[in-house]
C-alpha cells in the first residue's frame, strides 16, 4: 500500500506508489504509526535531491523523523509552496535567494509561506513552470499549452488562452520562474515532453 507522501502541486498529501524526480520535507508530518496528522509543522518547506552523499533511510516515517515527500518534479515542487534546499542544492538555494532580494532562509520561508496559506491569485502572463487551476485541477504552463498533472505525469493538453487565470504557483516562485531558472524551465517530468 502506496504512503501519503506524494505531493500535489496544491500542497496536498496523497498515496500514490510513484515517486516522482524530486524530494523534500515539511517536517515531522506523522505519527508514530505513519499516518498523516497534519500538512506542515513549520515553515520551511524545502526541495532537496532524490540522491545526495549517499544518505538513505531504511524505512520512510519513522516515528519522530521527518517525513520524506516526494514530488513529480520540481514545477511540482514550487507550486506547492516549496524553495531549493540549502543544503543539497546550494548553487539553486543561492540562485532562489538572489532572484528574490531575500537575505535570509527565515526571511525567504516566511514569505513563501504567507503566499502558499493566502487565497489562490489570479494572473496572466504566466512563465512556463508555473501551475494554474482549470475546473478546479492543476495545469502546467508550458509554452502554448496547459497540460494537465497527475501524480504519474502529464496526461493530457489543451491549448493555453489569453486572459487571467487562477494561479497556484506563490508570487515569489513566479518571479524566479519570470527570471528563467535554470535557463528556461524548472526540471518537469518526461511526460511533459511527450
Amino acid at each position: 500500500m502506496p504512503l501519503q507522501n506524494r505531493v500535489t502541486p496544491l500542497g496536498e498529501l496523497v498515496a500514490d506508489p510513484a515517486r516522482g524526480l524530486v524530494y523534500g520535507n515539511r517536517g515531522c508530518l506523522h505519527d508514530d504509526a505513519g499516518r498523516i496528522r497534519r500538512r506542515y509543522s513549520g515553515k520551511r518547506w524545502i526541495a532537496c535531491r532524490l540522491e545526495f552523499r549517499g544518505w538513505q533511510r531504511q524505512r520512510l516515517l519513522q516515528p519522530g523523523r521527518f517525513t520524506e515527500l516526494f514530488f513529480l518534479d520540481e514545477a511540482t515542487a514550487f507550486a506547492a509552496g516549496h524553495r531549493p534546499c540549502a543544503e543539497c542544492r546550494r548553487e539553486d538555494y543561492n540562485r532562489f535567494m538572489d532572484i528574490v532580494g531575500a537575505r535570509t532562509a527565515d526571511e525567504l520561508d516566511e514569505r513563501l509561506h504567507e503566499e502558499r496559506t493566502g487565497p489562490h491569485r489570479h494572473a496572466s502572463r504566466l512563465p512556463d513552470g508555473s501551475f494554474v487551476l482549470v475546473d478546479d485541477e492543476p495545469w502546467l504552463v508550458l509554452g502554448d499549452e496547459l497540460l494537465r498533472w497527475t501524480p504519474a505525469g502529464y496526461s493530457e493538453r489543451q491549448a493555453r488562452t489569453s486572459g487571467r487565470a487562477t494561479v497556484i504557483t506563490p508570487s515569489t516562485t513566479l518571479e524566479v520562474l519570470r527570471a528563467g531558472w535554470n535557463g528556461v524551465v524548472p526540471l518537469l517530468h518526461p511526460s511533459a515532453a511527450t
